[in-house]
Formats: structure tokens, C-alpha cells, sequence
């Protein structure tokens, strides 16, 4: 069984090596691969600076990491955000914060909020999340002395979201070598491919 698996394997990384051979030959086509390459690397770069400007959102797209969310959202979901004061954060909401010394941030729903009465700016805001899943509040999880969630710490309101789409990114993280096995087929790919 595991023959008839590995001939059209070998037989595609065959084909990649004379492909990538045929291009290193001719330079010119070499030269056009990379800088083709290169475009589509500055284009998604451009993409997200664009979402991150139109968002307000220093990280307009997350993946859901964990399963604290569920059931409203699942490990590897894909959550849009945003970062708009045009609006009072209130119980519901579900926002992404960062809390300091902690590397990850962390998506959960608002279960109460707090705001001044003589803001009128919407700055001086107070939030206290809790994991959908989880049986307590959140204040286990923020710095020593921190009651509340800040402005400072968050990184946008959950807008929309795509279910299980980062489950890509998290098995990248998990599997670092999957992560770099898949970034040098693309190149590979990018590089062989041929404009006729």
C-alpha cells in the first residue's frame, strides 16, 4: 500500500528538481521567479497594514486558541476585529485584550463594564471578561492587583468570524517544522512556476 503512495510522491519532488534546475539555467527567468515571489510577499504585507489602518486594530484577524470561547467559538476559529470608539463596550461584547507580561492575548466575552459618567470621550472605561467556558471571572488571569480590563489593553471587539479556518496557524505553531516544510514548497512552487 504505502508503494503505491510513495512513486507519485517521488515522482513529484522529481519533476520539482529538474523544474528548479530548468529555471536556475535561464536567468532571466530565475530573476522575473523571485521578484514574482516577492510581490506576492509585499502584497499580503500590504494587505494587513491596509486592515490594521482600516480596523484601527493593531491585529485586525486572531485565532482562537484555546478552548475557553466555546461554545460560542471554537479552537481555530478566525476572528475579525475592530477598534472603533464609536461605541460603548457592554456585557456581550466579545473583546481580544493583552494583559501585560503575558504574550497571547486573550478572547472573551465582557460581563460587565464600567464607565464614567463625565466621559463623554468613552476613555475611562473599566471591563471585567470571562471565558464562555470557563466557571469564574477573568481577574485570575490579569496581573497581580489588576481588578479590570483597560482601554490600554485592548486590541479590538470581535466583528465576525470564520469557524476552524486557524486551525492552519495553530498546527504551524505546534509543528514548527510543518511551518518551515510548507513556506519552502511554496517557494519552490513560486520559484518552478512558469508564465507560458
Amino acid at each position: 500500500m504505502s508503494v503505491f503512495f510513495m512513486k507519485p510522491v517521488r515522482e513529484f519532488f522529481v519533476e520539482w528538481y529538474y523544474s528548479l534546475k530548468d529555471v536556475m539555467a535561464n536567468t532571466r527567468q530565475f530573476v522575473h521567479s523571485i521578484i514574482s515571489l516577492g510581490m506576492v510577499v509585499f502584497s499580503a504585507l500590504m494587505i494587513w497594514r491596509a486592515l490594521t489602518v482600516v480596523t484601527c486594530s493593531e491585529s485586525p484577524i486572531v485565532v482562537v486558541l484555546s478552548g475557553s470561547m466555546e461554545t460560542g467559538f471554537y479552537r481555530g476559529d478566525l476572528l475579525f476585529l475592530t477598534l472603533h470608539d464609536n461605541e460603548p463596550y457592554k456585557a456581550g461584547d466579545i473583546v481580544v485584550f493583552k494583559i501585560e507580561g503575558r504574550e497571547i492575548p486573550i478572547v472573551h466575552r465582557v460581563i460587565r463594564s464600567h464607565r464614567r459618567d463625565d466621559d463623554i470621550y468613552g476613555d475611562d472605561f473599566q471591563l471585567l471578561t470571562k471565558g464562555d467556558n470557563n466557571p469564574v471571572d477573568d481577574r485570575s488571569l490579569y496581573t497581580n492587583g489588576q481588578e479590570w480590563v483597560e482601554k490600554r489593553h485592548i486590541l479590538g471587539r470581535a466583528k465576525g468570524y470564520l469557524p476552524y479556518v486557524g486551525m492552519v496557524t495553530i498546527l504551524m505553531n505546534d509543528y514548527p517544522y510543518l511551518k518551515y516544510g510548507l513556506l519552502g514548497a511554496l517557494a519552490i512552487v513560486a520559484l518552478t512556476n512558469r508564465d507560458e
